[in-house]
């Protein structure tokens, strides 16, 4: 199964895609260097499959490739980064 993540930017959210088929998405708003992290979405076909996971790990690697930080307003993305220490450095102040 091919995972593919991209930031579409003309809907401000960064999807998932499995196989060509949208999986789940992260809405976010850009400013000033930051990154608010709104909202995650996983389709429920695709719940517990580990999807929401490695979707946040590819949002925070594009985040951190663009030398931005990160403000985590979705508690499923706050929760992500609280149990993986090294995306903490991410976090604005």
């Amino acid at each position: 199964m091919s995972t593919e993540i991209s930031d579409n930017a003309g809907q401000s959210r960064y999807e998932i895609r499995l196989d060509g088929e949208l999986a789940g998405f992260v809405t976010y708003r850009k400013r000033a260097g930051r990154v608010s992290l709104d909202h995650t979405e996983v389709d429920p076909a695709f719940k517990g499959k580990g999807v929401g996971g490695s979707l946040a790990r590819g949002v925070l690697d594009d985040i951190r490739e663009k030398n931005l930080s990160v403000v985590p307003l979705c508690p499923f993305i706050k929760g992500w980064i609280d149990k993986h220490p090294d995306y903490q450095d991410l976090v604005a102040a």
